[in-house]
């Protein structure tokens, strides 16, 4: 970007603020309608060949923004589970796709707990069946009993090496069962893209584009029906009409601090929980003075993030530990129903044999971070061949105590920081703690005599712009349309009323491809 003088539109029918999953598949299917889309990305371009599966280059397409700051007892840790640039966090995501369940939807009505949403699964069903078609998820839907309804899976499922049916077997023992983990990775040639190897390199990003990601997919088919995307572009502010009712022109700065604005007839902020939030609020104006679609205080409001509790231990047998895929090679939901008798509230998913390399966040050696010298030198000899690991997903309730809200500070282009407070109430710590006593007792039964529960961790942040019915209570109506601006929706997991205990990314794809043809068949009264 140095050195050269880019141009950007003047104008355009539809602007959206982020490359990342929910954008881009907005992006495509807006512009196969024949809208005019410009795409605002913050990072920088990627291609496959930027994808090199080392754990140094990893982090190049990890957050690579201003820092977010933390806040509460319990700190989400914002830029290892984010993106940076075009493909967004989905860029290096692991390709883990269940579904959400059908109470996921209800859980007010049926548990009175946190929140419903506007709509039910049977309501989202046939966007995930579009979904899965076009991207290719291999697992097997039969052998998922606990799946909810849907079109079987295009594809069979992912390969499962030494680690999985190690680990099988200690969930097999007790009673539990398990599945191949329903994968947005390619087990066999799909569509013109290939399979995948099973190297365990999908957090470094995937070259070959066997794992969905919007530079496999969605991207490329929205350039080619005209779509523009301009990378170092971070957007400012939305600005409405007089009245407040419509939103105009999104302001953004390019790499070398120039300031710029496109006029658009619709806005969609694709940009993550996080940069949405912050738009949002930075956004306020006479008519909007709490920020735009704040009219009701919950922008920011009633984040949740999921509890992930890793287990790990060794073998006597070889475990092929670095083979398979960074997500998962088998899933088990036994755990999923949500009330406990121990207090704990939730549902609990299991990520069973993940894909393990040497070092860096989710690394062999920090599974064991207390060791150094010549004892981690021994550990990691003996972990590169006989070490397994799993993880549970744990669900937690959104609270508007947890929140996104702008920072004390704004930066050269005036644009605000962004802090993240987050604390995890009593019932989420009990459901965590229910998770690692049973992660061990698997471990053990399987046969591992030596095993230890890793640091519990955050991931998969949803809420923060909820949908809803009602505009006193929510942000948007359940097609992401912002209550209080016609012309201005919202993309992504911030979304979210509940998060279940599964990956996100999947029910993302789907509420995007519902939100674009809601807008597609609605232009004339959607757009100003």
């Amino acid at each position: 970007m140095k050195g050269r003088t880019p141009t950007y539109p003047l104008e355009a029918d539809v602007v959206i603020v982020g490359a990342g999953a929910a954008g881009a598949v907005m992006a495509a299917r807006l512009a196969r309608a024949g809208r005019r889309v410009v795409i605002l990305e913050a990072g920088p371009r990627w291609n496959a060949g930027d994808l090199v599966s080392s754990q140094i280059w990893a982090r190049r397409i990890k957050w690579g923004g201003p820092a977010v700051l933390p806040g509460g007892e319990d700190p989400y840790g914002f830029n290892m589970a984010n993106g940076w640039g075009v493909g967004g966090a989905s860029l290096h995501h692991y390709g883990g796709w269940p579904r959400m369940h059908a109470e996921d939807f209800r859980m007010r009505s049926t548990y009175g707990q946190g929140l419903d949403w506007p709509l039910t699964y049977a309501d989202l069903r046939p966007w995930y069946d579009k979904i899965q078609e076009e991207v290719g998820i291999s697992g097997d839907a039969v052998a998922e009993t606990w799946r909810p309804p849907g079109a079987p899976y295009p594809l069979g499922p992912m390969a499962v090496f030494n680690q999985g049916a190690l680990l099988r077997r200690g969930f097999e023992k007790r009673g539990l069962r398990t599945a191949p983990y329903p994968a947005a990775i390619l087990s066999a040639n799909y569509k013109g893209r290939p399979a995948c190897i099973n190297d365990g390199w999908c957090d470094a990003g995937c070259p070959l584009m066997a794992l969905a990601n919007p530079l496999a997919l969605y991207i490329p088919q929205a350039l080619e029906a005209g779509a523009v995307v301009h990378e170092h572009c971070r957007a400012r502010r939305v600005l409405a009409d007089g009245r407040g009712r419509r939103v105009r022109t999104v302001e953004f700065v390019d790499a070398d601090g120039r300031a710029h604005a496109i006029r658009a007839r619709s806005v969609v902020l694709a940009a993550g929980p996080v940069q949405n939030v912050r738009i949002l609020l930075q956004s306020a104006s006479p008519a909007s003075p709490k920020g735009l679609a704040n009219g009701s205080g919950m922008v920011g409001r009633n984040i949740a993030a999921h509890v992930m509790v890793p287990a790990h231990g060794f073998f006597d047998d070889k475990t092929q530990c670095h083979l398979g895929t960074s997500g998962a090679q088998l899933i088990c939901q036994d755990h999923y129903g949500k009330r406990r008798a121990d207090g704990a509230f939730g549902s609990v998913t299991w990520a069973i044999a993940n894909a393990l390399k040497p070092n860096d966040l989710l690394g062999i050696a920090n599974t064991r971070a207390d060791l150094m010298g010549g004892e981690l030198h021994r550990f990691m000899a003996r972990a590169a061949h006989h070490l397994a690991t799993m993880s549970a997903i744990c669900e937690t309730v959104p609270s508007a105590r947890n929140r996104i809200e702008l920072g004390p500070r704004v930066d050269r282009d005036g644009i605000a920081q962004v802090r993240i407070t987050h604390t995890l109430d009593e019932q989420a710590r009990a459901l965590a703690t229910f998770a690692g006593r049973e992660a061990l007792a698997l471990f053990a039964s399987a046969g591992s005599r030596e095993n230890w529960l890793g640091q519990r961790g955050l991931a998969h942040l949803a809420g923060g712009t909820l949908m809803g019915e009602k505009a006193t209570a929510s942000v948007t109506d359940s097609f992401g349309v912002c209550h209080e601006h016609t012309n201005l929706l919202i993309a992504g997991a911030g979304l979210f009323p509940s998060v279940g205990a599964v990956n996100p990314t999947f029910t993302l794809h789907a509420l995007a491809a519902r939100s674009a043809e809601h807008v597609i068949k609605q232009w004339s009264s959607l757009a100003a």
